[in-house]
């Protein structure tokens, strides 16, 4: 039984004159064709047959074709509207084709006094993080204290702040260290003295 829309069913409860119900029913019985649907109410009394005799039909006259034609574009219409399964499955599939094509192309780099040490694509890093956050992460951190610096290279990530977020955040490391250092060599110089 197909799911007729409200478009429908309020189209036909004016042409037919009958209630929001009734208008429903039919159009599910006649599986949303609107000519089906009036036939059906024709014949259950609820609408009377046309002035100056003759009969609804569903034969293919000319005002049929507009009116099948007209019914097909409303079902194309509903259906952008409310979208079947299958095209919402196939819509987030391209969606995840995009994002992993985009993910293999644009690169993580860890470097260290200028040379890469490691490229990794985009992917490999978000399933590390999504599998493995636990260990990523505290090795990131600990890659900053070392001198290491993190760039993402690729056509779209070169034009964003990344880069330049990825250099503050080195250099806040860099600085945190070289405090911890002071510090450290502070209170070596006042054993020695004491």
């Amino acid at each position: 039984m197909i799911m007729s829309t409200i478009e429908q069913v309020e189209k036909l409860k004016e042409k037919a004159n009958v209630t929001y119900e009734e208008a429903k029913a039919a159009l599910e019985a006649a599986s949303g064709d609107m000519l089906d649907a009036i036939i059906y109410l024709e014949k259950q009394g609820k609408v009377n047959a046309p002035k100056h005799g003759g009969s609804f039909t569903t034969s293919a006259s000319a005002s049929a074709k507009d009116e099948a034609s007209q019914g097909k574009k409303e079902k194309k219409e509903n259906y952008q509207d409310g979208e079947t399964f299958s095209s919402l499955v196939g819509r987030f599939l391209r969606w995840c084709r995009k994002v992993i094509y985009k993910g293999n192309v644009h690169m993580f780099e860890v470097r260290r006094q200028g040379e890469v040490m490691v490229s990794i694509p985009l992917t490999v890093l978000a399933l590390l993080l999504l599998f493995a956050f636990w260990i990523v992460v505290p090795l990131i951190v600990v890659g900053l204290f070392f001198g290491c610096r993190y760039f993402f290279r690729g056509p779209d990530l070169e034009k964003t702040g990344l880069n330049k977020v990825m250099d503050a955040a080195a250099e806040a490391a860099e600085t945190i260290k070289k405090e911890v250092q002071e510090d450290f060599k502070e209170k070596e110089s006042q054993e020695r003295d004491d």
